[in-house]
């Protein structure tokens, strides 16, 4: 039967609808809207950070709507659609029943960096990952949620490797016409504009809005033209320049960002700090309180009840410290209007407040100005304590006032499309009724039952999953990992010739034990460490019956040249050794590369030297797409494991000096390695299945996926911090 065409409102009403979803960071996390966006260009979505605002500029009005009289596209849109504005109108929430205040009086979320997705590089690691992955379960959960951060117009810096195979950096600026994000404005459509006192000068800055599902992130932008130029720049770049640009930068988040809230008429309930670089935030609400009478005690107590601290940073280098002469320089505009001596004012940021001697540390500021602060990890807690107990010094250490909450990741954001499609099918298919009880249960968005324990229960259950099926999968997602790095490596070439397409595809071997790092290459993370074995992994990489390979990936901070001199080592491990065709080095790391590595992996190494990470999230990506993970214990591993869903470096212990232990865990690698993981690998039944690798990945599934989520992660901010009284 042939349709009728659609009418000129249908289409204006699809075309509308479409616009609004691409400027929607929502569809980075649902994957029927994605296929959309790639099916109108699928070149565009791959050349252009599968960034959907950016295909929507690149298909005209006019081809827009004649494909939309393709009636299977625009029944698929119209779904999505649908999907969308339901989730955005859902009323049953899990706040709506269990916070409800919040949504008057919402949660202030201050983080320099935020990691959505590829197509918006505003982030520069893990502190950012996890304050996107944040914001999209406070989405989720329907939580009274704003993020507030900067809007870096050359973003975080792209990476490429030059002949030496030493890392250099360069910059793409980031057009807010191509990438979602839309300008504040006011009631009569000019653009919100406020000010801030950054030395002697004020310095102007309006914003622009992501959103995110259900949540406002408003990121600062101070390229205006009444600005000085170098006021300007001000937010160029992620972390830019040096100690003057940083405490700059900082001030405009904590108190810019308080100042852009107040006239957008948002009253916080509790300010949240994702780290210390928001902290001067406390002076403003401060400022405030005593503009309204207040003293400064009373107006510092006040401020504490409102205030909330997380900390990431078990390295003293990594909190950020000024000196007096830089904070009086950055603040003598600013300290006029809080009329407290300037010694206080440093004194709030010092451990002893009377060393005249001592910087001004933001972490510092942080822990005094806030009613409640928390490690991301039991073990980083526990580290935590221990370094800032001088803060309180008539205190035992094990009572000094810093929780944990352990990091988790949004599961949605980080499945891979190929296993989510996977994972809905066996829904689907599963004929004992399952599809009906979970949607009577859960609704018919399954998405909404994603983060539960009900469902990765079923991966215990052969009969929902059989080891035949699990593994295919695992096969399938190795090969999309290896083709992926294939085409990687040969755009890194400077120069391609026609036998180079040959030669690439034969890199890497689809049927080897593949095992993944990708991370910053801070040097405490030791991305070098398997190699500190170099004979015996060529041995392994080289054994025909049970062959091993590697993929890397990261960045080294600018300024990091220990961590270049990593990078460049395994580089040169990859062109100029044995290993050479079973170890390479994608470029240019990012959310996109790190999907594919995580999806694709057997397992995912990590090496940091103990106890260093505070956390670490990126091993957590693995578990839903049956990667495992080989990880010292660690930060968030520590917790995980038990023995049956992955594997340890070690012990629950770690030798105070550096260089033992560094001899100590690439022996307890090399010996993990050979004993457990590659003969687990390799040992396979008459029918080609590692059976007990499979049940190790079920484990794997069962344990851990559900419980290192950002829903958990949420949800106990709220219970246990958000909603303190």
């Amino acid at each position: 039967m042939t349709r009728k065409p659609l009418t000129a409102d249908e289409l204006n009403e699809l075309v509308a609808g479409f616009g609004k979803l691409s400027r929607n960071l929502w569809w980075c996390w649902d994957q029927e809207a994605q296929d959309l966006f790639q099916e109108l260009s699928p070149r565009a979505w791959q050349d252009l950070y599968h960034n959907a605002a950016a295909v929507l500029h690149e298909v005209s009005d006019y081809e827009l709507r004649v494909r939309l009289q393709d009636a299977g596209f625009a029944g698929r849109v119209r779904s999505v659609l649908h999907n969308f504005e339901a989730y955005l109108a859902e009323k049953k929430t899990w706040c709506h029943q269990h916070a409800p205040e919040l949504h008057k009086n919402p949660v202030a979320y201050f983080s320099a960096e935020f990691g959505f997705h590829e197509s918006l590089p505003i982030a520069a690691g893990g502190l950012g990952i996890l304050a996107g992955d944040h914001t999209k379960s406070a989405s989720d959960l329907g939580l009274g949620f704003v993020g507030i951060s900067l809007f870096y117009r050359e973003g975080y810096f792209q990476q490429a490797i030059d002949s030496n195979n030493w890392q250099t950096e360069f910059y793409n600026p980031v057009d807010p016409q191509n990438v979602p994000v839309e300008p504040v404005l006011d009631a009569k459509g000019g653009r919100v504009v406020c000010e801030v006192e950054i030395g002697m000068s004020r310095v102007h800055f309006h914003a622009w809005r992501v959103n995110v599902g259900r949540v406002p992130v408003y990121l600062l932008d101070t390229n205006r033209p009444e600005n000085e130029q170098h006021f300007r720049d001000l937010t160029l770049r992620v972390y830019g320049g040096d100690s003057t640009t940083r405490i700059m930068q900082e001030i405009l988040l904590g108190i810019g960002g308080t100042r852009l809230l107040r006239k957008l008429g948002v009253e916080p309930s509790t300010f949240h700090m994702n780290e210390g670089h928001a902290a001067f935030l406390t002076l403003e609400l401060i400022r405030e309180k005593m503009a309204s009478g207040k003293s400064f005690f009373d107006a510092l107590a006040a401020t504490k009840a409102q205030c909330h601290f997380t900390t990431h940073t078990p390295v003293e280098a990594g909190h950020d410290r000024f000196t007096p002469a830089l904070m009086d320089y950055a603040l003598q505009g600013y300290h006029a209007s809080l009329s407290v001596p300037f010694a206080d004012i440093m004194g709030l940021g010092r451990v002893n407040p009377t060393d005249a001697h001592e910087p001004f540390c933001m972490t510092v500021l942080a822990l005094k100005v806030s009613r409640a602060a928390n490690g991301v990890s039991e073990l980083h807690g526990e580290v935590s304590r221990e370094m800032w107990k001088s803060l309180y010094p008539n205190t035992p250490v094990e009572k000094v006032p810093i929780g944990h909450i352990t990091n988790g990741i949004h599961l949605l954001g980080w499945m891979k499309g190929t296993v989510r499609k996977f994972w809905q099918k066996k829904l689907a298919s599963n004929g004992d009724g399952a599809v009906k009880l979970w949607d009577e249960k859960y609704g018919h968005e399954w998405a909404a039952a994603i983060n539960h324990t009900d469902f990765w229960g079923k991966m215990a259950d052969p009969e929902f999953v059989s080891d035949e099926e699990l593994w295919a999968l695992r096969y399938k997602l190795r090969r999309e990992l290896i083709e992926f790095a294939r085409r990687r490596l040969l755009l890194q070439q400077h120069r391609v010739t026609a036998g180079d397409f040959i030669r690439f595809d034969r890199l890497l071997n689809p049927d080897a034990l593949t095992i993944g790092f990708a991370r910053r290459f801070a040097t405490y993370k030791r991305a070098p460490l398997v190699f500190h074995q170099l004979k015996n992994i060529v041995k392994l990489a080289h054994d025909k019956h049970r062959p091993v390979q590697f993929i890397y990936a990261g960045k080294a901070h600018p300024r990091d040249d220990e961590g270049k001199k990593f990078i460049q080592q395994v580089i040169h491990l990859s062109k100029h050794s044995e290993l050479a065709g079973h170890l390479v080095f994608l470029e240019n790391y990012d959310i996109h590369v790190a999907r594919q590595m995580v999806s694709g992996c057997d397992i995912w190494l990590n090496n940091p030297r103990r106890p260093l990470e505070a956390s670490g999230t990126s091993g957590m990506k693995s578990g839903c797409h049956g990667c495992m993970n080989l990880s010292i214990l660690d930060g968030w591993w520590r917790e995980g494991y038990d023995g049956t869903n992955g594997f340890a470096i070690g012990h629950d212990s770690h030798p105070d000096n550096i260089a033992e232990q560094d001899r100590v865990d690439s022996a307890n690698l090399y010996q993990t390695l050979t004993e457990q993981v590659v003969p687990m690998f390799f040992d396979r039944d008459a029918q080609g299945i590692p059976r007990a690798w499979v049940q190790r990945i079920r484990r794997t599934m069962v344990t851990l996926v559900p419980q290192f989520t950002t829903d958990r992660m949420v949800k106990e901010y709220t219970q246990k911090y958000y909603q303190m009284k």
